[in-house]
C-alpha cells in the first residue's frame, strides 16, 4: 500500500499552522470564514456545511463541534493552498473537509495553535485496503512521522458514542512545547475519512475529540 502524497500534505499544512506561534517562521496569510456558509460540493463528495459553530456531512454522517471563536482555512486548503498542490489533489482524490483553527496562523502566541483538520480520499488510492486500522498503522503513520512526529503508542480501538473507530496517537517536541495529535480513521463510501485534532496536551485532544459524533445525519 503506497503512500499518499495528500495525506502528508495535510497533515504538513496543519503541524505548519498549529506551530507558527512557536517558531521563527513566517507562516502564510489567513482568513476567518462565516461559520454559517456552505461550502461548494465535490462533484463525487459532499462537501459538508457549517452552521452555528458545527460542522455536518450528512452524506458521511457525523458532526463535529468547533469551540468558539476558532478560525476555519478550509477554503485556502482546498483552493489557495492547494492550488500549488493541484497535482497531488487531483491524483490522489482527497478533499478537505474542516479546517479550524484555534487563532490565525500569524497570530503569536505561547502555546501550540490547536486545529481540527478532517479530510477524505479515495480509498482506491491504497490497493489492498480493506479497513481503516490498514490505514492507521500504514499511511497515517508514515505522514505522521515524515512530519517528525512519534508514536505515544501502539494504535487502538477508540469509542465515539456507538461506533468505534480506530485510533492513532503522536507528539512532537517543537520548541520548549509538545505537539499533540490524535487522528481517528473510517472508511465511508469509498473514502478514508480522518479526523486529525492537534494541541498542546493530550487532555486538550481528548476535548477536542469529544465534539465528534456520528449518527444516521451527522446529528
Amino acid at each position: 500500500m503506497g503512500r499518499s502524497r495528500f495525506r502528508r500534505w495535510v497533515l504538513a499544512v496543519a503541524v505548519a499552522s498549529a506551530a507558527s506561534c512557536l517558531t521563527a517562521q513566517t507562516p502564510p496569510s489567513s482568513s476567518s470564514h462565516s461559520s454559517s456558509k456552505t461550502r461548494k460540493p465535490d462533484s463525487a463528495l459532499d462537501a459538508g456545511s457549517l452552521s452555528a459553530g458545527v460542522y455536518r456531512n450528512a452524506a458521511l454522517g457525523f458532526s463535529c463541534k468547533v469551540p468558539l471563536g476558532w478560525v476555519f482555512r478550509t477554503e485556502e486548503m482546498n483552493q489557495g493552498d492547494a492550488d500549488a498542490h493541484s497535482d497531488t489533489v487531483s491524483k490522489d482524490g482527497g478533499r478537505v473537509l474542516l479546517a479550524a483553527f484555534s487563532r490565525p496562523p500569524q497570530a503569536r502566541g505561547d502555546d501550540v495553535n490547536a486545529s481540527i483538520v478532517i479530510a477524505a480520499e479515495s480509498a482506491a488510492t491504497y490497493p489492498g485496503l480493506t479497513d481503516a486500522a490498514q490505514y492507521v498503522v500504514g499511511p497515517l503513520t508514515d505522514a505522521a512521522k515524515a512530519q517528525g512526529f512519534d508514536a505515544v503508542h501502539d494504535p487502538y480501538e477508540f469509542a465515539v458514542g456507538k461506533k468505534n473507530l480506530p485510533r492513532a496517537d503522536f507528539q512532537k517536541n517543537i520548541a520548549s512545547r509538545v505537539m499533540r495529535q490524535g487522528t481517528l480513521v473510517m472508511l465511508a463510501k469509498g473514502y478514508v475519512v480522518s479526523f486529525t485534532f492537534i494541541a498542546g496536551t493530550e487532555d486538550d485532544v481528548n476535548q477536542l475529540v469529544e465534539g465528534l459524533s456520528f449518527g444516521a445525519a451527522g446529528k
